[in-house]
């Protein structure tokens, strides 16, 4: 029906507008003067910014799709402005050239917007982060065969030495696992702000990657005092004293893997904390001092788990 249509498009603009206000309130305090181009470039740095986090946000299938999308609604946001070049290659070009500068500028606007939130900043009176890390899969093209997984190279030349030599369904069969494990992955470690949700600090490398390391870089961008939550892949006695000395506390979930040692002669509390955790080393040994680690045991749906504080 008309009058239906009618408010859908009513409802898309609004939405645009309520969009385009939020970024703005984001990058308020972003100064984009060091950016600068030629006096006949079309697009504005203000205008790629929103066009560039438009185009990463879309759900649109195509890279090319996200573009005309995005390009529409700046078009929308800014109706009396010049218009931007409808080249892909162009906008394309410019986000190459300008997007490491982007990032630091923008990274640093995420977290001061995310601190201003008053009544999500602190849970409990903690200002909670959560680390993690996952596998994304990407398209097997030779530039991320060469960024995001190293051992592909050497997995060619086994192919190629095995095509020299007479084939047999047993060397077939293992080049195909060979290629199927060298898919190119980004191993992305992000660090979340728990009361708002929104990511504070990120990383990303090839499939090798460790999200430990990760961790440790994105340490110096925690407020001080911070309580850190994180999976079990970031155990370790390194990782945790990387996070104490940083002067950030934390809380960790263990599995059968890790163990806390007790009765080290420190004084304790109540008679079920731990006294201490470290790897295979005592005090007498002149080995790294054991950190006082607190388990608490968690069940949940009769599945017992525990983390170390």
């Amino acid at each position: 029906m008309a009058h239906q249509d009618h408010g859908r498009k009513d409802t898309g603009c609004s939405q645009a507008h309520d969009l385009h206000r939020a970024l703005r309130w984001l990058l308020s305090k972003v100064s984009l003067t060091c950016i600068a181009w030629r006096s006949d470039c079309t697009w504005t740095p203000l205008k790629l910014v929103f066009a560039g986090l438009l185009w990463a946000w879309s759900d649109e299938k195509t890279l090319i799709e996200r573009f005309v999308t995005s390009r529409k609604m700046i078009l929308h946001l800014y109706p009396h402005a010049s218009k931007p070049a409808k080249s892909y290659q162009a906008f394309l070009k410019l986000l190459r050239k300008w997007t490491a500068v982007w990032l630091d500028l923008l990274r640093e606007a995420f977290r001061q917007r995310t601190a201003s939130l008053t009544q999500v900043w602190t849970v409990a009176g903690w200002v909670v982060f959560a680390g993690d890390g996952s596998r994304i899969d990407v398209p097997r093209t030779r530039s991320n065969e060469k960024r995001y997984a190293p051992q592909s190279a050497l997995a060619r030349a086994a192919r190629r030495r095995v095509k020299r030599s007479r084939r047999t369904k047993r060397r077939r069969a293992q080049e195909l696992r060979q290629r199927k494990a060298n898919v190119p992955q980004i191993w992305l470690t992000t660090v979340w702000h728990v009361g708002s949700g929104l990511p504070w600090d990120w990383r990303t490398g090839p499939s090798d990657s460790s999200e430990r390391e990760h961790l440790g870089e994105m340490l110096p961008t925690l407020p001080k005092n911070s309580l850190l939550t994180a999976d079990a892949g970031f155990v370790g006695y390194p990782m945790w004293q990387a996070i104490l000395a940083a002067g950030h506390h934390l809380v960790v979930r263990v599995g059968g893997n890790v163990r806390l040692l007790k009765k080290l002669g420190y004084a304790r509390e109540r008679a079920d904390h731990a006294a201490g955790c470290r790897l295979g080393c005592l005090l007498k040994r002149r080995r790294p001092r054991p950190l006082r680690i607190r388990p608490v045991a968690v069940s949940v749906y009769d599945a017992a788990d525990t983390a170390g504080t």
